[in-house]
């Protein structure tokens, strides 16, 4: 399958902030459909994600206006978690989900170093820890049901569908309402575009997102330097094999002078 005909298969999400009334309902959802802890009665609402978290709406204001932002994994179409991942804990689905298999994964973390997004969360406080984050509720799509934070949204500011379909409302909504929307599809194309799509009222850099993020795919850049260290590690093996022999070598003759010295006196002693 190629690239193009992989990105018309993929499903995807597209998150409106201007419909987002900030009821927390997806987060409820996301709880529920994949068993993750609930908050205790007077805990403070969850605005970071973490091992319980999949999803978090957060509230911000720009310039006297409140508007309210999800934050998830961004299902990449080419995700550096998944290239980082040394054991194929993480895969990418052709249905546009990256999944996570806990009893692949090692805690190496390296997923977490590598997401330019900051989503996957460790399990610091279990005894069998794993990296935890969103899966776009695969188990869900592959009964042909769509993920629960998208079920349980009652505005439509979560919208489930596939992904060029998405592309296209949210092209849509741009275009009728330039007063309402700033023109830029969030996830369209930054490091190489994802699964999960946005529109919103202001800059995304004003709502804490990058500023400015690569539209390559980060695999594709992390390669140029991986495919090098194969040459790299041959050339270097070689060149500290060469300057041991040289070192050992001088060592060598160093040592048979002294050796030669030291019969020299001794005959020498004799006489």
């Amino acid at each position: 399958m190629n690239r193009s005909t992989h990105r018309e298969s993929q499903k995807g999400l597209l998150i409106d902030f201007t419909k987002c009334i900030g009821c927390e309902a997806c987060m409820e959802g996301c709880r529920e459909a994949n068993d993750l802890a609930q908050p205790s009665p007077g805990d403070p609402p969850a605005r970071e994600l973490g091992a319980d978290n999949f999803t978090v709406v957060v509230p911000r204001e720009v310039d006297g206006k409140e508007v309210f932002i999800r934050r998830l994994c961004m299902h990449c179409a080419d995700p550096a978690c998944v290239s980082a991942c040394p054991v194929g804990a993480l895969t990418k689905r052709p249905d546009g989900a990256v999944s996570y298999d806990g009893d692949l994964c090692f805690g190496c973390r390296y997923c977490m170093v590598a997401c330019p997004f900051s989503v996957p969360r460790y399990q610091w406080d279990s005894n069998a820890p794993v990296v935890r984050k969103c899966t776009l509720c695969y188990p869900r799509l592959d009964e042909g049901q769509e993920p629960a934070c998208a079920a349980a949204c009652p505005t439509g500011a979560t919208r489930f569908g596939p992904r060029e379909t998405l592309l296209e409302i949210a092209r849509e909504r741009i275009r009728k309402h330039p007063d309402l929307y700033v023109d830029h599809i969030f996830g369209e194309k930054e490091v190489g575009g994802g699964s999960i799509l946005m529109i919103s009222p202001v800059d995304f850099a004003q709502l804490g997102f990058p500023a400015s993020m690569t539209h390559n795919p980060l695999p594709e850049l992390t390669w140029a330097v991986q495919k090098r260290i194969p040459s790299i590690v041959v050339t270097g093996t070689v060149f500290l094999g060469g300057l041991y022999w040289v070192v050992n070598r001088r060592m060598e003759r160093a040592r048979d002078a002294e050796d030669a010295r030291e019969v020299e006196d001794a005959r020498g002693a004799e006489r």
